[in-house]
């Protein structure tokens, strides 16, 4: 698939897992960035069809990439990760214009089933 996804996450072995799954499942075009300042600069140079972007990061946490990238670009498609305990944020995303969220330890065929819904 030709769809290019930008995985945003400061712990790379959870960009590694969502990689692999998206990987194994034909979404071979996937960058990354290691956190949401990153992300917002990358979202500028690359313009993928699709961020998955954790919402605690150092230097710029994903709820302030997100309404960065948002304001920026209000079609932009992004869907946050996020942790237990952190439903504050997740409603505060989904204001921002968050598409969607996965919960944090996730199930790959949740992260599947969430990418392939929003990039049909």
């Amino acid at each position: 698939m030709d769809k290019k996804i930008l995985l945003v996450d400061d712990a790379a072995f959870m960009r590694m897992l969502i990689k692999d799954t998206l990987t194994k499942n034909g979404f071979t075009n996937i960058i990354e960035a290691a956190d949401g300042e990153i992300a917002c600069q990358m979202y500028e140079a690359e313009s993928p069809d699709l961020v998955v972007m954790d919402i605690t990061m150092p230097n710029k946490t994903g709820i302030e990439a997100l309404s960065e990238i948002k304001a920026k670009n209000p079609t932009a498609k992004i869907i946050m990760c996020s942790a237990m305990g952190q439903e504050a944020m997740v409603v505060e995303a989904i204001k921002l214009g968050a598409l969607d969220f996965i919960v944090k330890p996730f199930k790959p065929d949740r992260i599947l089933q969430t990418v392939t819904k929003i990039l049909g």
